[in-house]
Formats: C-alpha cells, sequence, structure tokens
C-alpha cells in the first residue's frame, strides 16, 4: 500500500491495545459546536487539553477554532486553541483581556489533511518559569519554536474552568458573537481540571514503531471539578460528558455527525490539497461541489496498488455532466476531466447518455443516475477489474465477486503501470459551465445511510452490501486480507 498518509499521526494503521470507536464532524458551514457554562469556578491556573484532531480544508480561512472558553464582555475575554490563519496552519494559543492579546503561535505549520493530530495544551501560571506555565505538544513531542512567544504572568487566571462557556468547535469575541467555526474532526477531547499533565497521560509511541503517537485509555484520569471527557459514542448525545460531569450543548450537530474515523481507524476523504477547480470542500472533506469552471476532477487522500476495495458517492446533481471513478494520477491540468488520460476511468453520465470513460474517449455503458442516485464503485486490483453500480445494481450485468473471469467489468491497467503507482478514488463534472455534488462514502459517511452494511473486517458503514472479499478504504484494512 501507499497511502498518501505521510506527515501526521498515522497510529490508525498500527495495532493496539486501545480503539477509539468515534469522533465528531464539525462542519463550518453550518455554525457546529458545542459548550456548557459551569455553576461554579474550578481551577483557572492550572489545567490541560487534550484533543486529537484531523483537518478539514484548510483553504477555508477562520474555520479554526477546537477550544475556547471566554465571557463575550466588553472586555473581550477568551482563551481559545485554534488552526492559525494569521499564520496559516500554524498551531496557535490566544488569549486576550482588558484589551490585551497574547499568543504562543507555532512557527511549525500543520497541513496534513489525511492524518489525525494529536494537541496537548498543559498550563499553570503558578510556576516560577514562564516557560513552564504553558507547554503545548503535538503527537507526544513539545513543541519548543514559536514565532510569537508573550509572556505569562505569573499566577494568571485564564477563563478556562471559571463560570463563562467553554467551548469545543467555535470561539467567542467581544458582545458575545461566535465566529471561528472549526471544519475538522476530533476525537477524545479532555478539560483537565486542576492539573498540567503531560502527553502521556493521554497517548503514547508504539513500542514497534517508536516514531508513531497514539491514543491510550484517558477514563481513569482525573479531570476534576469543571473537566469534560468527549468520546463522541452516544450518536443522540454527541455532548455526552463520558467522565459523568454536565454535558455539553450541541449547536447545529446530528446524529449523522458522529463518525467512525478515529485516531485508531483513520478512513479516506478527499483531499484538498490537490483542488486545481475550485472545487468546495465541506463534511469532514466527504462532501464535494466542483468547480463551475473549467471542468477537473479531485482525488483521495489514500492511494491503493493491490486488493479489493469498495466505495460508494451520492450524486447530488446540479449539471448532468457527472464523474466518478479511479485515477491513477492527481489532476494536473485544469481543463482534463476524469477519464481524459489513459490511466483515468469515470463511470459518467451527461446529455441524456451514460459512458465510460477512458483516454478521452467515451464507451457506452450502463444507466444514467440523478440527483440522490447512490453509485457503488469496486476496485479490484487483484484482476485489474473496475464495476459501477446504481442504488445497488450492478450496470452491464457486472458481477465483482466473479474474479478473473470479470463478468460485466471494465478492464483498467495494473496500478504499477500508472503514473502515480497507485489508483486513487476520483469524483469530477465535465461541464465547463456548471459544478456537481458529491457526497463520497469511504465507510465513514456524512449522510443518512438507511440499512448499514460493513466490510468482511467489520469496518464501514454502506448503504448496499459490500461484495465478498472487498474492504472499505480505510487503515485498518490497508495491508490486511484484502489489501
Amino acid at each position: 500500500m501507499l497511502p498518501t498518509i505521510a506527515t501526521g499521526n498515522v497510529a490508525s494503521a498500527i495495532g493496539g491495545a486501545y480503539e477509539v470507536a468515534n469522533s465528531c464532524r464539525f462542519n463550518a458551514g453550518d455554525s457546529a459546536y458545542m459548550h456548557k457554562t459551569p455553576g461554579g469556578a474550578g481551577n483557572r491556573k492550572t489545567f490541560t487539553i487534550s484533543a486529537w484532531c484531523k483537518r478539514g480544508d484548510l483553504r477555508t480561512d477562520d474555520s479554526t477554532t477546537i477550544f475556547a472558553a471566554g465571557d463575550g464582555s466588553t472586555a473581550d475575554g477568551y482563551l481559545a486553541l485554534s488552526w492559525d490563519y494569521v499564520v496559516a496552519n500554524a498551531l496557535v494559543v490566544q488569549w486576550r483581556d482588558g484589551g490585551s492579546n497574547g499568543f504562543k503561535r507555532t512557527t511549525q505549520v500543520f497541513r496534513d489533511v489525511s492524518a489525525w493530530y494529536h494537541i496537548v495544551v498543559a498550563v499553570d501560571t503558578t510556576q516560577a518559569s514562564n516557560s513552564n506555565r504553558m507547554k503545548i505538544y503535538v503527537n507526544g513531542t513539545q513543541v519548543t519554536a514559536f514565532g510569537t512567544d508573550t509572556a505569562i504572568t505569573e499566577d494568571r487566571d485564564f477563563l478556562v474552568n471559571n463560570t463563562n462557556k467553554q467551548m469545543v468547535g467555535v470561539s467567542v469575541s467581544s458582545g458575545g458573537s461566535f465566529g471561528s467555526y472549526l471544519n475538522a474532526y476530533l476525537s477524545e477531547v479532555c478539560l483537565i481540571d486542576g492539573s498540567q499533565l503531560a502527553p502521556t497521560s493521554f497517548g503514547e509511541f508504539d513500542e514497534d514503531s517508536p516514531t508513531i503517537w497514539k491514543p491510550i485509555d484517558v477514563s481513569g484520569l482525573t479531570f476534576g471539578t469543571n473537566g469534560f471527557y468527549l468520546d463522541y459514542e452516544d450518536s443522540a448525545n454527541l455532548g455526552n460528558d463520558a467522565n459523568g460531569g454536565t454535558d455539553l450543548t450541541e449547536v447545529n450537530l446530528a446524529a449523522t455527525d458522529q463518525a467512525t474515523d478515529t485516531p485508531t481507524n483513520n478512513f479516506a476523504v478527499m483531499n484538498p490539497l490537490v483542488v486545481i477547480n475550485g472545487s468546495t470542500f465541506s463534511e469532514g472533506n466527504c462532501k464535494i461541489v466542483t468547480g463551475s469552471s473549467p471542468y477537473s476532477y479531485d482525488v483521495s487522500t489514500i492511494g491503493v496498488a493491490n486488493g479489493k476495495w469498495y466505495v460508494e458517492a451520492k450524486y447530488g446533481g446540479s449539471s448532468d455532466d457527472a464523474t466518478f471513478g479511479i485515477a491513477g494520477r492527481t489532476a494536473t491540468n485544469t481543463t482534463h476531466e476524469l477519464g481524459h488520460y489513459d490511466d483515468t476511468w469515470s463511470y459518467y453520465t451527461g446529455t441524456g447518455a451514460s459512458n465510460v470513460r477512458n483516454n478521452d474517449s467515451n464507451s457506452s455503458y450502463g444507466a444514467t443516475y440523478t440527483t440522490n442516485d447512490i453509485i457503488g464503485l469496486a476496485l479490484d486490483l487483484t484482476n485489474n477489474k473496475l464495476y459501477f453500480s446504481k442504488n445497488g445494481t450492478w450496470q452491464n450485468s457486472g458481477d465483482p465477486e466473479s474474479g478473473s473471469t470479470g463478468t460485466g467489468a471494465v478492464s483498467i491497467t495494473a496500478a504499477s503501470s500508472v503514473t502515480d503507482d497507485v489508483y486513487y478514488i476520483g469524483i469530477g463534472d465535465f461541464d465547463g459551465g456548471a459544478s456537481v455534488t458529491w457526497e463520497i462514502n469511504f465507510g465513514n459517511p456524512s449522510f443518512s445511510i438507511s440499512s448499514g452494511n460493513a466490510d468482511a473486517n467489520g469496518y464501514g458503514n454502506f448503504e448496499y452490501a459490500v461484495p465478498s472479499g472487498y474492504l472499505a478504504l480505510c487503515t485498518k484494512n490497508l495491508g490486511s486480507d484484502g489489501g
């Protein structure tokens, strides 16, 4: 396997005793967040914030806040842990009261949208040394290089653990207005009241792969008076405090925002880092509206070289020129659609006809599809075959379980012969004057599933049955019997 997962945390490819079941998908366009206001003050000098985060579209400025505490008063008081938009993709902790700003802004930037990052901010303002009053860690390693590093007054009281809003996924500013909504997945979010903890309270380096940081069970920690633990395991109550404290109130979050993309099983999503046609990404990079002009295609964060893989995509309409398929290369030309190159194939619907498109040529194939149709894709890299379904019916009388016979299959070249040596899942359009909407499901859907089907390894949640031998595109399945 050659996933595009590279520089962030890839612990999800490593087995471990502790498995994280769920995350929460925060979509900035929905103004989604959660909050609570404690009834009494806890320890405002000493506390720890810990969160696992998988980033969304980095091109969305000001969609950044992981955790914040604030009162929204005229003094504009708050503390916020955010991805920075002043220095793009840095990590910043910012605080303000009485009109004075303070910052810790990293020089390191964090651009990997395919990986999970673990972030810890550990505070104890009673420390004699300023360097010990706030410590920031990413993936188990302390950050020591800052572009901006404001000194923190000894014994300073922050608004964390105070009787003001404690928020996840949003920040609050003067007058109580909300902003900087988060575009990301969050998992295993902890606020510890009264202790400055090291990252080893929340994670550990894998003993067999010592550069890989992975989560551990945090349920035994002492969370303190106003601390909380969000495990997101109750889809009907995503703000549930698994430590037993007062739950957080959810705003613009729904059961479909519970995700199975976690630090211990990382699912493919679409990759906004290789977009060249102005597509917009939302819902954790699972919902894409392609640019209206010119046409092109977008690809997944994980590419595969062998095995058998199953994906679904819900077509949202707008234009009748839509493409869904595979690409042996990322798009490099703003006017080339999925199916233009000899190592890209798409199930293409448009102008009242349906085709398989490859090497800039169409072959009649299957039925046209329209708004809310779910298209299935079965990629067999053992036999170099490709199959498509529409609402559960395999097109061209195809049988993905027919092996080397390839009943009804589209024949493709081996991954070893394509440009990038792997195949990505691709979506796009073929209309220079309109856009299309796709909601792609690698097994971690952002839309409601009425039936629910997992692969043979128990991973994924699909509308239709996964063909025997095919797997969801997630790191638990990379290198397994299907990969």
